[in-house]
């Protein structure tokens, strides 16, 4: 499929009852949007050749879903910390947020790196790629060592104070995720939530009882 193709295919599958749909969970990004649903994304994706120049180009349409498009159809080899910047300052909804890491930015080789710079952002959007990074790299990453995982949970104990709530979200998400991982990870992940319980905070309380609920429950023993 070809550019003009894609953004046509777009927007003759959307819907005004998907994009209420969107709405009510809290998805509302500034770009156009047509209401697609991830599944038919991606059975779309698998009719289109992966390419990065098309990626870019889809990336740069202002267009919801073309964005989440672009992060499957993107060549790992070719993206740059630059594109992931351009992109990360792009994020304006936590789906597309999310959906890019997912898709591509974990198979990055400075991947860990920009999970840590960005966790440290003031921008909310920004500061949840962060995050989800991290979760997304417990969960995909199967080579990298027990170390680099440790090295998150500072950050994540540091952030549990943001108040915002797509930011307490992905720090409870990865806090979670990187836990779930082994069970040496667990331990630490339990202790550090622990801790957090400590802080005087209505977001770090919530995101540390969340997330010792579901390490500690018996089939992660």
């Amino acid at each position: 499929m070809t550019y003009f193709e894609i953004l046509k295919k777009l927007k003759s599958s959307g819907s005004k009852k998907a994009i209420e749909g969107m709405a009510r969970f809290g998805i509302r990004p500034k770009t156009k949007v047509y209401g697609v649903s991830m599944a038919d994304l991606r059975i779309m994706a698998k009719r289109i050749e992966k390419s990065h120049a098309l990626a870019l180009r889809l990336w740069n349409s202002g267009v919801h879903e073309a964005q989440i498009l672009a992060s499957i159809v993107d060549k790992i080899e070719k993206v740059t910390e630059k594109q992931m910047e351009q992109w990360m300052k792009d994020f304006d909804s936590w789906d597309v947020c999310d959906q890019v890491c997912m898709n591509l930015f974990w198979r990055a080789p400075f991947s860990h790196r920009k999970a840590t710079e960005w966790s440290g952002r003031k921008n909310e959007f920004e500061k949840r790629a962060g995050f989800a990074l991290m979760a997304v790299l417990a969960w995909k990453d199967k080579n990298s060592s027990d170390a680099k995982f440790k090295k998150f949970f500072p950050l994540i104990k540091k952030e549990s104070i943001d108040e915002r709530n797509f930011v307490r979200k992905s720090v409870n998400w990865a806090l979670r995720q990187i836990g779930k991982r082994n069970a040496k990870l667990k331990e630490l992940a339990i202790k550090t939530a622990k801790e957090i319980l400590k802080i005087d905070s209505k977001s770090a309380r919530w995101i540390a009882r969340d997330a010792l609920k579901e390490l500690t429950k018996k089939k992660f023993n």
